[in-house]
């Protein structure tokens, strides 16, 4: 089954100030299967980011398709799209995105809260979470008296707390310490093991290799794409590979 479809996907950004638009994404087109664990790398500018936001419909292409689990994302209104969200996608985007009124224990549980869940199964999931991503000593705190990377964690873990069909993150590691990001890797990859298709921008081959198989764009294009033999430090070198290539070719 494909869990995500993008079909010629095209994004133009206008200029404010009557300059040249910015095509963000020309003519994309990709599958991520059910279960999938995805990695889309390329340099600032090509396009990761607005894939993710497009795959949220929080931003709307210029002209293509993306539909998640057989569902069109263009075919939706704002409440259908608000309702699928909350029960198919989580989402990890660079800025935190946590509500600054609520502690991380309230932004954590969330979702929980809005699925109606029991106050004993949210306190349970909230903790354990937490534990795993070394921030349940702080989960009385609010957003703003807490650091940057503890911030990213705590966003982290309202995303996937859910377990969602399908995980949507842009640079999620990036404003953490290299065991943070290695905490909260080893959790994508336990939740992509129990089904969750995981579709994860990053500008970090370290990051990177931890997916089954990255996809490199530039200039808003597809550049090419290569899997992992399940040899992860060779994936890495791989992508390295890959990398250099791209810039070679400039």
């Amino acid at each position: 089954m494909i869990a995500l479809n993008a079909r010629d996907v095209t994004k133009i950004y206008g200029s404010r100030f009557g300059g040249p638009s910015v095509r963000a994404l020309d003519r994309v087109s990709l599958e991520i299967g059910t279960g999938e664990f995805v990695a889309i790398m390329g340099p600032s500018g090509s396009g990761k980011t607005t894939l993710l936001r497009l795959s949220t419909a929080i931003d709307r292409a210029n002209s293509g398709s993306i539909s998640i689990n057989g569902q069109d994302l263009s075919a939706m209104d704002e409440e259908q799209l608000r309702d699928f969200r909350r029960s198919t996608i989580g989402f990890v985007f660079q800025d935190s995105s946590l509500l600054d009124e609520y502690t991380l224990r309230e932004n954590i549980a969330l979702p929980l809260s809005i699925a109606r869940a029991g106050r004993d199964e949210i306190e349970t999931k909230t903790n354990a979470v937490a534990k795993v991503l070394r921030i349940h000593d702080i989960l009385g705190k609010y957003p703003a008296e807490v650091s940057g990377g503890q911030r990213q964690r705590a966003a982290a873990a309202r995303a996937i707390i859910t377990r969602p069909a399908i995980l949507l993150a842009d640079e999620p590691t990036g404003a953490l310490d290299s065991r943070s990001s290695r905490d909260l890797l080893e959790q994508f990859v336990k939740l992509n093991t129990s089904g969750t298709t995981i579709l994860l921008a990053t500008h970090d081959p370290f990051v990177a290799s931890w997916a089954r198989r990255t996809i490199f764009l530039r200039d808003g294009r597809l550049f090419t794409e290569i899997r992992s033999s399940g040899d992860r430090q060779a994936f890495f070198d791989r992508i390295i590979e890959v990398q250099a290539s791209m810039e070679s070719r400039w």
